[in-house]
């Protein structure tokens, strides 16, 4: 029987993720009830970072024989350039795998270098392994295709192999920095017009904007926040909604950051609707209380008429519900309950439902298909590449309106600021401004 000192490298690593990822399961389903608040919060977020941590050591180890070990054979491996490489390469790995810690350390009003360059980092490490993987299996595609032994001049392998990391860290340092453009520019506001049914006449022209995944926490902080609120306030909205995901930290912490929200004075209301990161905070009820007194209202798994200013015998039903992360993680008093939220929610009514999730949105419509609008987001439009795949695969609605039905809309939003990476490739930030047509 193998021992586990004879296991390769890249199986001690899957062994130890899967026992990390055992015990999030152990403690989110027996322990949940016995710890208290902080406790839980604490144990979560370093369960989190352990499990993403094991698994990357993986990937680092193919970066650090791709970018280091395949050149310490060559007559410059004693240079002081090396050397010099050598630390770069090493002090790149460790802070992209110091991201994850900095929700627990270091978290502010705004953002501390430290962060930034951990998660930058972070995004730069998910580019240079998807380029060291995808050159790789391109070489083993052309070797099969063209039936060429692997019995080739030493010098003539060795300029190929070395040329495959030198590709992959140039291409990795280009479209790092173009993420990094892209992602601090001002979010764009996006103008969608949705025919709503059922909706009164007199509503026609409504304005609601769209706010989601703002992510406070170690990379966004007071300033964009501030930002967002001006853009917000400049477009005039009748309603604003958040549709989760506002933060990564406790209401506590980011109190300081999250005061310009105070400033939404949209006439109709401002509406909040947890994500599944709101639940990893585990501080769910401080966030309610911190909101409140900025005079937004948490939808938690219920609803509001929003009455027309020409009528007050006008109006239709805004809900919203739960993050389904709230069941996952067993938090208490929370989770996604439909039919709580759309009570006295009437067909002959407009009913118009945020979600966060697009699987959430889903959902809804399976046991409620008279609703008539779903606002939600979660997605980030998959944020950088090569994430976006993924997103667009995993979610039943991606990015953008979609028409369900006879009389049924879905918009996700692609976000309005980003998580953790402060980059994105193949997808923009976005303030939405939905106009409602009565139809």
């Amino acid at each position: 029987m193998i021992s586990f000192k004879q296991l390769p490298f890249e199986a001690k690593a899957a062994v130890a993720a899967a026992v990390v990822f055992f015990s999030m399961m152990l403690s989110r389903s027996y322990l949940a009830e016995q710890l208290d608040l902080k406790t839980r919060r604490w144990l979560l977020r370093l369960q989190m970072a352990l499990f993403v941590n094991t698994l990357m050591l993986m990937g680092s180890r193919h970066v650090w024989r791709s970018t280091v070990t395949t050149f310490s054979r060559s007559s410059a491996a004693n240079s002081l350039c090396f050397m010099s490489w050598k630390i770069a390469v090493f002090m790149f790995l460790a802070l992209a795998h110091s991201s994850f810690f900095t929700v627990q350390f270091l978290v502010a009003e705004e953002p501390y270098f430290f962060s930034l360059a951990a998660y930058t980092c972070l995004g730069a490490y998910i580019l240079l392994i998807f380029f060291l993987f995808t050159l790789g299996s391109v070489e083993q595609a052309y070797k099969l295709l063209t039936g060429r032994s692997a019995k080739v001049g030493s010098g003539s392998k060795n300029s190929r192999t070395a040329m495959k990391p030198i590709l992959s860290v140039m291409l990795t340092v280009v479209l790092t920095i173009v993420g990094l453009l892209n992602a601090s520019q001002p979010p764009t506001v996006n103008s969608v017009e949705v025919p709503v049914h059922k909706l009164p006449s007199t509503m026609n022209n409504l304005k609601v904007v769209l706010l989601s995944d703002i992510h406070l926490g170690p990379t966004v902080g007071k300033t964009k926040l501030a930002m967002i609120v001006r853009m917000v306030k400049a477009l005039k909205p009748d309603i604003t909604v958040i549709v989760g995901d506002l933060t990564d930290s406790e209401a506590e912490i980011m109190r300081p950051a999250v005061e310009p929200l105070g400033e939404l004075n949209s006439p109709l209301g401002t509406y909040f609707v947890t994500g599944n990161h709101e639940y990893y905070t585990s501080d769910v009820g401080n966030w309610f209380k911190l909101l409140k007194s900025f005079n937004i209202r948490p939808l938690h798994n219920e609803n509001v008429k929003i009455v027309s200013p020409k009528s007050t015998d006008d109006w239709f039903c805004l809900a919203g519900v739960d993050d389904i992360a709230a069941d996952a993680l067993h938090y208490a008093g929370h989770g996604m309950d439909l039919k709580k939220a759309l009570r006295d929610c009437s067909s002959e009514r407009a009913i118009v439902l945020l979600a966060h999730q697009p699987v959430a949105a889903k959902w809804a419509l399976q046991e409620r298909p008279d609703i008539n609008l779903i606002l939600s987001g979660h997605t980030h439009g998959g944020q950088m590449f090569p994430l976006n795949a993924g997103a667009y695969f995993l979610n039943p609605f991606f990015v953008g309106l979609y028409k369900v039905g006879q009389n049924t809309f879905v918009y996700v939003s692609p976000g309005t600021m980003y998580f953790g990476i402060p980059m994105r490739l193949g997808s923009r930030a976005e303030i939405t401004e939905i106009i409602l047509r009565s139809s």
